[in-house]
């Protein structure tokens, strides 16, 4: 068996029609379907939600579940804001900088946009508390070769000292010194 791609990803929300508007406005994501049941189909449990899914384009779905009759959301607290997010491409950096200028714009704080060497992002939240990321690829053949040609041997290194390897530090060289 192999995946043949992410059917959905789905995450929660504290109220679907305001997410709904928030990423059809924001990230002119097409609204595809809702689903609404006062049974969870899986378990049988008596818990009504409704369930609704964005087009984020190639076939990529991400939806969102608001649970009425559950405590209120919150978050991981062991775990940083910053480690659980949904990266989304754009094609070009003018995107890139139109989409922050129109969040920004909007009221939304925006982070960046950050130099990843191989990409680089904008970083904002959702009205649900999701970190959302925006990131336009910089890569050259060159880079990803050199990386696909370190990645089991970083793998190795980290799960044995769990400390950064150096395989990839050209990465994080001055500008211009990486292409």
């Amino acid at each position: 068996m192999k995946i043949k791609q992410i059917h959905h990803v789905a995450y929660r929300c504290k109220d679907a029609k305001e997410t709904v508007e928030w990423y059809v406005k924001h990230l002119n994501m097409d609204f595809v379907l809702a689903i609404a049941e006062n049974e969870v189909p899986s378990t049988k449990a008596p818990d009504p939600y409704m369930h609704v899914f964005l087009d984020a384009g190639h076939g990529n779905v991400l939806a969102f579940f608001e649970l009425p009759t559950q405590p209120e959301m919150g978050r991981d607290q062991n775990t940083p804001a910053w480690v659980q997010h949904l990266a989304m491409e754009v094609d070009t950096m003018d995107e890139l900088i139109a989409a922050k200028e129109r969040l920004v714009a909007a009221g939304i704080d925006v982070i960046g946009p950050v130099n990843h060497t191989i990409f680089k992002s904008i970083y904002f939240f959702d009205p649900n508390g999701h970190r959302l990321e925006l990131a336009c690829n910089t890569a050259t053949q060159d880079m990803m070769q050199k990386l696909d040609a370190v990645k089991w041997d970083m793998l190795e290194e980290w799960s044995q000292t769990k400390k950064a390897p150096k395989h990839a530090a050209w990465m994080h060289a001055p500008a211009g010194d990486h292409e």
